[in-house]
């Protein structure tokens, strides 16, 4: 931590002192720090790990187009670190979610899709910027836009399948090729990468975005499924109400219309968010049934409530073995649903706590 403060201090040319720990990640270290004018800075400092290369640069990179995040203060590519403005302490969309309120989680459900969605639609244009950002602060890892991760969740699945004794449903690897890049470059927007309920802070002057860690650009279906899903790569999964739900996507889906005219119609939309639902779905059940099987576990270690892992999973499949149009993937979530689920016994998902409760004529009741 001396070492950090050293950094950014010299880095800014002003002493910073009283570091607070804001918890970070395995991949970087998230520290405010008092400035010697009496104010504070956050400084964030990456590990030397590959992977917390890549995430250096995508938030170097991705604060740098000044979209929605802090402003990025200072960078220094060799720490690596880099020095951001402070937001301050207001509610991230997790802790409305989590909450009592079931009127501030509504509001803040929709400054997030609102939010999001200007986002990926202000970026549209600028793309060849945030390429020339990255091979500014390049630390030799290909930015999340580049990484042919999607192909290669497909390549992975049939073995994640086959160690839970599943046969994937015929037609399974020609459907997902199918499915590519759910929508492809044609709507390519820019992306924090985790938006999360978590990564935001709602401040009284709006949504402030506040992890770049897989800034990229993306079809932006991949970033619209977070509002159907709901929150396709994060832990604060519960059910949501289905009138807010609808509400959610409509208003993420009236930003980005702006940009991309196309998304008015109705089977275009339709097509790329089932094929971004199916891209989500196969990347959680690769990254996660491996550690779903021999165990279940919160899915996350400090933050209650919170679904286990086989509860997420399950509520995952169940909702993939309904989309239309891919009766490979259908067929193979079925299966998932049948041959492993059924024997965990993991309860279904409840609501979010903040429309829990609600009388049961009001928005979230059942």
């Amino acid at each position: 931590m001396d070492q950090i403060l050293r950094t950014a201090s010299a880095l800014l040319g002003r002493q910073l002192t009283d570091p607070v720990d804001l918890g970070g990640s395995r991949r970087s270290t998230v520290l405010r720090c008092r400035t010697d004018a009496g104010g504070t800075v956050i400084v964030k400092a990456f590990t030397a790990e590959p992977e917390s290369h890549r995430a250096f640069t995508a938030e170097a990179a991705g604060l740098a187009l000044g979209l929605g995040g802090p402003e990025l203060l200072a960078v220094d590519r060799e720490f690596p670190l880099l020095v951001m403005a402070d937001l301050g302490t207001a509610p991230t969309l997790a802790d409305l979610l989590l909450g009592s309120d079931p009127k501030a989680a509504e509001r803040g459900r929709l400054a997030w899709a609102r939010g999001l969605g200007r986002l990926a639609a202000a970026g549209a244009t600028r793309r060849a910027e945030f390429e020339r950002l990255w091979a500014r602060y390049d630390q030799g890892l290909p930015s999340w836009t580049h990484e042919p991760w999607i192909a290669q969740n497909a390549a992975d699945l049939p073995a994640v399948l086959a160690a839970a004794g599943v046969e994937p449903a015929p037609g399974l690897a020609a459907e997902l090729a199918r499915i590519g890049t759910a929508g492809g470059e044609r709507y390519f927007g820019f992306t924090p990468g985790d938006t999360c309920p978590d990564n935001n802070l709602l401040t009284d002057g709006g949504l402030r975005l506040i992890d770049f860690e897989s800034a990229c650009f993306q079809s932006v279906f991949l970033t619209a499924a977070y509002c159907r899903m709901p929150f396709a790569t994060c832990w604060c999964v519960f059910e949501p109400p289905a009138a807010l739900a609808d509400e959610v996507e409509r208003t993420f889906r009236a930003e980005v219309v702006a940009s991309w005219p196309e998304l008015a119609e109705d089977a275009c939309w339709e097509q790329g968010m089932t094929e971004a639902v199916a891209v989500w779905t196969v990347d959680l059940t690769v990254g996660l049934l491996p550690r779903a099987l021999p165990e279940d576990a919160p899915m996350h270690r400090t933050r209650r409530p919170v679904p286990t892992r086989r509860q997420l999973l399950g509520h995952r499949w169940a909702k993939a073995a309904a989309l239309p149009g891919l009766p490979a993937l259908s067929g193979t979530m079925e299966r998932l649903l049948t041959t492993v689920a059924s024997g965990w016994s993991a309860p279904t998902l409840p609501g979010y706590p903040a429309f829990e409760a609600l009388s049961p004529g009001g928005r979230g009741g059942s």
